[in-house]
């Protein structure tokens, strides 16, 4: 198997297990194994333990030594957190892609919208979360930071499992909206207003982390 190959494949594996993660597919708080998961989504041991390997790291999973694998729990309390740690690095991440925008990533940012609308109008919450993830990751690439970026995934990825597990049902239209205003502000090359709107879609955010707690 090329390396190019290898790549793809645990990039796959990542992208399965995470879902399966997000989306309390694998409950949290359950254990299962390495074997499990490989039979599971289809794909072969290495590119899955590479993947776990990263999930083990971005604390979504935990690897037990002869005990498997264990989901990580979800506690509400733990929300609050995971949104005041993104609060600082989703504004760098947001001031950065106003400053260096392109067609080809303006593009690329119509289109998560577009995916993002399209999930509100009918009601797809999966398709709202795989919008938001890409979303992220055009954000991640356009602002030319890897440093915040590596800091945001695993922040945005624990904050997309909240999100389904407590707001997932009631949370989409205004969730889209905050969205908006942050591409509009990116595409028009606006650093302070993107960060402040970034600051805005935080703010959202923790409010419905706060009402998970009550």
């Amino acid at each position: 198997m090329t390396e190019a190959v290898q790549e793809s494949a645990t990039r796959r594996a990542y992208r399965l297990l995470e879902r399966m993660i997000v989306t309390l597919e694998l409950s949290p708080g359950s254990v299962t194994t390495e074997g499990a998961l490989i039979e599971r989504i289809g794909l072969g041991r290495t590119p899955v333990r590479e993947a776990i390997q990263r999930l083990a790291w971005e604390g979504l999973l935990e690897v037990r030594a002869r005990a498997g694998l264990a989901v990580a729990p979800l506690h509400a309390s733990d929300w609050m957190k995971v949104i005041d740690a993104r609060r600082g690095v989703e504004a760098v991440l947001a001031r950065a892609a106003a400053r260096h925008a392109t067609r080809e990533t303006a593009q690329r940012f119509h289109d998560a919208a577009l995916s993002m609308r399209k999930a509100v109008i009918s009601g797809n919450v999966f398709a709202f979360l795989q919008a938001d993830k890409t979303l992220d990751e055009v954000m991640a690439e356009t602002s030319d930071n890897p440093f915040a970026a590596r800091v945001a995934a695993p922040l945005q990825t624990h904050s997309r499992r909240f999100w389904y597990r407590y707001q997932a049902d009631s949370g989409l239209a205004a969730a889209a909206d905050r969205h908006m205003a942050l591409i509009k502000a990116v595409l028009d090359g606006d650093g302070d207003a993107a960060a402040a709107e970034s600051d805005r879609l935080m703010a959202l955010l923790r409010a419905h982390a706060e009402e998970a707690t009550r």
